[in-house]
């Protein structure tokens, strides 16, 4: 039986139509989603520092490394993505989506800069964050300084001054796993009294050295975390309060788990089993795990905690405890110098020299500290502006119409088992 060369035609015209109508048809979330998850993995691959958790299908690493992918072709299937999900009108009330786009424009930033683009310190902090910090001259800081000169009259650099009366609340090398292990745990059950954390969670702690960071929590999946403390210089009493929130609870180990449970276990939603470490989700995880501190232990309570018990546990003399502690209070004020350090820095207007003579001056380290800040600052560059703006941001958040302890705790929760930005956060 013949076909007509007419109805040939035709019959060739509806499955071409039927084919381009097939091609348009938008792509799910969970699909885009998933190809994200496999270009963060192939970025991974040039860049070791890229990608800082990941706990999803092994069959996607594996893809993602037999693919092949140069940074280019990342960057190009990147921009792919992003205007396909431009595209997706859905009821989104999470803001998956908009998570979602943060993600691919960090990583097209991040691409970009690995291939040599030059972006100022602030334009590559929006792109790759979605925050710029505030800028402050010298003369803000020096206000502060006066204060602190106050508080440690005496000859010499005001520097040197802070930290020879700081050295005496060092912990003996000895005492550091005794003093951090009973933080970490005070830490843990204070969390516990509002946070119900996924079953079985858990930690591990190793003392390292010769790295950029003070502490770094390396999350594993499965609720389980490997936290790193850096003992290349001498660990102060307070620092184990700090590291055993930041890093473990209610910082990044009940955060990150909380994203696991509640977003990729629950929801099957694939991105959540990647922590992509330039992104707008670190400012969120460092701002909301320095916040925890204060959230964990607020008004006296980390005194108290810290001159009754870990105290003792390190053999320090508490007797000059409470100057010490308005010390803290003071340098607290301080935490943007490191900033200004690292945006003139970066962007070529002072010398590294320059950099670490201020920040002892204005961040009042010591030469020491401030050289290892410095190899922090070029290894992770505008990353440094999270800890602080991040800080500010979840504590406006978390503390908006002078909330109560209860609810400034289902606040930060809610913060930790949700996509947020920084934009959410204002």
């Amino acid at each position: 039986m013949s076909i007509s060369k007419k109805l040939l035609t035709a019959m060739l015209m509806l499955l071409g139509a039927a084919k381009l109508s097939a091609e348009a048809e938008p792509r799910s979330v969970d699909a885009i989603a998933r190809e994200y998850v496999l270009l963060e993995l192939a970025m991974g691959e040039h860049d070791p520092a890229h990608v800082d958790a990941y706990f999803g299908p092994d069959s996607l690493k594996k893809q993602a490394k037999e693919a092949g992918l140069t940074p280019q072709e990342i960057l190009q299937r990147a921009d792919v993505l992003d205007q396909q999900l431009a595209s997706i009108v859905i009821n989104d009330p999470l803001g998956r989506l908009k998570e979602l786009r943060g993600r691919l424009t960090a990583l097209k930033t991040r691409v970009s800069l690995f291939q040599g683009e030059l972006l100022s310190f602030d334009e590559e902090s929006q792109r790759l964050f979605g925050a710029t910090a505030p800028d402050y001259d010298a003369a803000y800081f020096e206000a502060i300084l006066l204060e602190i000169g106050r508080l440690l009259p005496g000859e010499g650099e005001l520097s040197a001054r802070v930290n020879a009366f700081r050295d005496q609340f060092n912990i003996p090398d000895n005492k550091l796993d005794a003093v951090f292990s009973a933080a970490i745990e005070e830490c843990r059950r204070r969390t516990q009294k509002y946070v119900a954390l996924p079953t079985g969670e858990n930690f591990r702690i190793e003392y390292v050295t010769d790295k950029p960071w003070g502490g770094y929590n390396w999350y594993e999946g499965n609720a389980v975390s490997l936290i790193q403390v850096n003992t290349d210089l001498p660990t102060a009493i307070d620092r184990a309060v700090d590291l055993g929130c930041h890093e473990g609870y209610p910082g990044h180990h009940v955060y990150n788990a909380l994203l696991e449970r509640d977003l990729l276990r629950e929801r099957g939603w694939v991105e959540f089993s990647l922590y992509p470490l330039f992104s707008p989700q670190s400012l969120i995880a460092e701002g909301s795990a320095n916040y925890g501190i204060q959230l964990a232990f607020p008004g006296e309570e980390r005194v108290t905690f810290e001159k009754t018990v870990l105290f003792p546990l390190a053999g320090l003399n508490a007797d000059d405890a409470d100057r010490y502690y308005e010390l803290q209070s003071l340098m607290a004020k301080l935490s943007y110098a490191g900033n200004e350090a690292a945006r003139d820095f970066l962007d070529g207007t002072i010398t590294r020299a320059e950099a670490q003579a201020w920040l002892v001056r204005y961040a009042l380290n010591s030469p020491e500290r401030a050289a290892k800040r410095l190899t922090f600052i070029e290894t992770y560059r505008s990353y440094v502006i999270n800890y602080n703006l991040g800080m500010d941001l979840v504590a406006d958040y978390v503390e908006r119409d002078d909330a109560d302890i209860a609810t400034r705790w289902q606040r930060f929760a809610r913060i930790l088992s949700q996509p947020m930005s920084a934009s959410d956060l204002k």
